[in-house]
């Protein structure tokens, strides 16, 4: 046997391998490329106005024509996505912990927490305007943040009441600390509905963000960007932007399944594994 043989056999038993993942990856792929394909065709065939659907061709265009402008925009909306995700993720962590260490408290504030959760976030977007500043960074990281908090502390907390009861009666039953209980049983436990937590939050945190911009917000942000272009109706450059957000959505979620990888290994196998 060959030692890039050995190298893939052992990789396939770590519950991941590169050639298994590029199959994966495939039918998304083909899928994608399909829809761009079948988007092109539609609007070339029917004679779709830009201002209605512009083709991926002009989008594409733009994106290459007007890309510093892009990417200064992007960085912009960049700062106050990651700075809201900061916020609302360690928030969200603490209040978990809190909650679940008292159980007459989680009893009685996780149901407001689950019904704040669905309060439309364009709602707030007005009101950290009017409370940090309508041409400020911090009111977008605000709404990123709130958008973020609640799945945060939902997870937190199911994550660290989902421990093993065994697990827990093993740990008592050698007189273990409610902290050593904590470091060893509930926050391992708790790791993988965390992670989950993070995927999501990253692309909340991202449209929070947006959102927040379409209430006020300074030319060189995204969402100034693309309702400025929008009311031209030059929707390419509008549309341009919307890849450009979609690019950051879709960076920060890999970059957590990436971190989960490397911080928590066991989760991913365990998917891989079924269980």
């Amino acid at each position: 046997m060959t030692a890039s043989a050995a190298a893939g056999q052992e990789a396939t038993k770590g519950g991941w391998s590169f050639r298994a993942q590029v199959r994966e990856w495939i039918p998304a792929l083909a899928f994608f490329f399909s829809a761009i394909l079948a988007w092109e065709l539609l609007v070339r065939v029917f004679g779709i106005q830009q201002f209605i659907l512009p083709s991926p061709v002009a989008i594409a265009s733009s994106v290459v024509e007007y890309f510093p402008e892009l990417w200064q925009s992007a960085t912009y909306t960049l700062v106050e996505i990651l700075l809201g995700l900061a916020i609302g993720v360690v928030a969200g962590i603490l209040a978990g912990v809190v909650t679940a260490r008292f159980g007459a408290f989680r009893e009685s504030i996780l149901p407001f927490a689950i019904a704040a959760n669905s309060v439309p976030i364009i709602a707030f977007a007005p009101i950290f305007n009017n409370w940090f500043g309508i041409d400020k960074q911090l009111s977008k990281a605000m709404v990123a943040a709130v958008i973020c908090f609640f799945p945060i502390m939902i997870n937190t907390v199911r994550g660290l009441t989902s421990a093993s009861p065994a697990a827990l009666e093993l740990m008592r039953s050698i007189a273990a600390t409610d902290s050593q209980i904590l470091r060893k049983v509930r926050i391992p436990t708790a790791v993988p509905f965390i992670f989950t937590a993070l995927r999501v939050a990253t692309t909340l945190a991202t449209i929070g963000a947006i959102i927040g911009e379409y209430f006020g917000a300074p030319k060189v942000s995204l969402g100034q960007y693309i309702v400025t272009y929008s009311s031209y109706l030059n929707f390419e450059r509008s549309w341009a932007a919307i890849i450009f957000a979609c690019a950051i959505g879709i960076s920060l979620y890999l970059s957590v399944v990436l971190v989960e990888r490397v911080v928590a290994p066991w989760t991913s196998e365990r998917a891989a594994g079924g269980g």
